[in-house]
């Protein structure tokens, strides 16, 4: 096995200066030239192993000394650049390295400051949830990469399309699915746009979901996707085929501030249109009418997934209608919110979304199973939600399976005619939840995971709480 080269030149320098020595000094205390010190301080030459244990039997130095932490700093320093703040100011790895090796005081100043600077963002955004629920406006937006541009954009406004519920209609009726959306879809991509449709091994496309291959005119699809999954994808491809400039017009409509937001948005847009296609209108409303709202139902009636039919019912809210305003939101295993979504805007101010307790979190231990609960905020507002785990594309063998659970809600009173509403009256059912841990006063609470800002901490050194975050009240 090679002998890994150790690049230590700026602790060496540190070293010296510590001990109040000129290079001349300290090259011939270790019996080498000063010119070969200055190229090791330089980094020019690495340290041999007489050196360094040389530099151990003159000067009593730690060995693992020498060899520090610039490597574990560097990567913290890559966190602190990795912020969309700093997005023009991206360094290379070699020069993270050489701040944290050669100036490594310095370099963990710049990650406490940008520690302190996340956390009071934090506090910040918090403090304008806590001001929107009592009805007062802010603008504390910071800095944003498209992705959240868009998030927090879409997640505010109704998840019901006029523009794009047209188009797709309208194509609906020129496709003629009857019961074969699948073959429709391929046989329009094949006619109209010269497209065929193939699926492929995983060997084939290993990242790959979808590639579209301009210059064969073809669509490849994983066979890692479900049935669903991959009519989707054709719905997708086809509804910017067909009406992409009525989705361009939709992006248009929001005025994000970068290329690279509207690239992301009028690929949301396009999953809307998919969905659109897979579940036409009128035909999904009565359907869901008809069954409850049974998601189950709904989603084997248009072979559909669990999650494709409950994002639908959230597109449903037409101005006048007579459909529950539905929200979703999904999110991973450490709890990282992926979307959200609500016919009338995901209602942050009042629902939030961030409670420990939610169904959405507990469902990830009862994976396939449909968690329904009544939730009762600190303000009274109580919601029904329903909550259930998706399975992502198919896992070989020794591969982690992806996993995320989605929970969709509606206010309790506009939830009565839901199937699930009976499940709910349950005193089991019941859940004494929060917006957000730090806008939540509820006391006592096994769940809290931080202070609120609320409330100064109740550290008592006789009384222990419930919660490590005990406040006074």
């Amino acid at each position: 096995m090679a002998e890994r080269k150790i690049f230590a030149g700026p602790r060496v320098r540190r070293l010296r200066l510590s001990l109040g020595l000129t290079q001349t000094a300290m090259a011939e205390g270790l019996g080498i030239s000063p010119s070969y010190l200055n190229l090791i301080e330089r980094n020019q030459r690495p340290l041999t192993v007489q050196l360094l244990l040389r530099l151990s039997s003159v000067y009593k130095v730690d060995l693992d000394q020498l060899q520090g932490e610039g490597g574990g700093l560097a990567v913290q320093l890559r966190e602190v650049f990795a912020d969309p703040l700093l997005a023009g100011e991206i360094p290379g790895d070699q020069e993270l390295v050489e701040v944290s090796e050669g100036a490594p005081n310095a370099a963990v100043g710049m990650v406490k400051l940008y520690r302190a600077y996340r956390e009071q963002a934090a506090r910040l955004s918090d403090l304008a949830d806590l001001l929107a629920r009592e009805g007062h406006q802010t603008s504390l937006a910071g800095t944003r990469l498209p992705m959240d541009e868009v998030r927090e954009t879409l997640e505010r406004r109704s998840a019901f399309h006029p523009r794009i519920e047209d188009a797709a209609e309208t194509l609906t009726a020129q496709l003629s699915a009857g019961d074969d959306l699948s073959g429709a879809l391929k046989d329009r991509l094949r006619t109209s746009h010269g497209i065929a449709v193939r699926t492929l091994p995983v060997h084939a496309m290993p990242t790959l979901r979808r590639r579209f291959d301009r210059h064969s005119m073809r669509l490849f699809l994983s066979e890692r996707l479900s049935p669903a999954d991959r009519v989707r994808e054709m719905a997708q491809e086809l509804a910017l085929l067909s009406f992409g400039p009525v989705i361009a017009t939709e992006v248009e409509s929001f005025a994000f501030t970068s290329s690279e937001a509207m690239r992301i948005a009028r690929f949301d847009f396009a999953r809307h249109a998919a969905h659109a296609l897979m579940m036409p209108y009128q035909a999904f409303l009565s359907a869901a009418q008809k069954s409850r709202y049974d998601i189950d139902l709904l989603a084997a009636r248009f072979e559909v997934s669990f999650e494709q039919a409950a994002h639908r019912l959230v597109m449903l809210g037409r101005p006048g209608g007579a459909v529950p305003p539905f929200f979703l939101m999904e999110a991973d295993h450490a709890g990282n919110i992926i979307r959200r979504a609500g016919a009338q805007g995901f209602p942050h101010a009042r629902f939030g979304g961030r409670c420990p307790k939610l169904s959405l979190h507990a469902a990830f231990a009862q994976p396939g199973q449909i968690l329904v609960d009544r939730v009762e905020m600190p303000d009274g507002g109580r919601f029904l939600t329903v909550s259930r785990t998706l399975e992502g594309p198919k896992a070989a063998f020794g591969e982690r399976l992806r996993r995320t659970a989605i929970l969709i809600g509606s206010e309790w009173d506009a939830a009565a005619e839901t199937v699930y509403a009976a499940a709910a009256e349950l005193p089991a059912a019941g859940v004494a939840a929060g917006t957000a841990c730090r806008l939540c006063e509820r006391q006592g609470c096994l769940s809290r995971a931080e202070p609120p800002l609320t409330r100064p901490l109740g550290l008592d050194e006789m009384v222990a709480g419930l919660s490590a975050f005990d406040f006074q009240g």
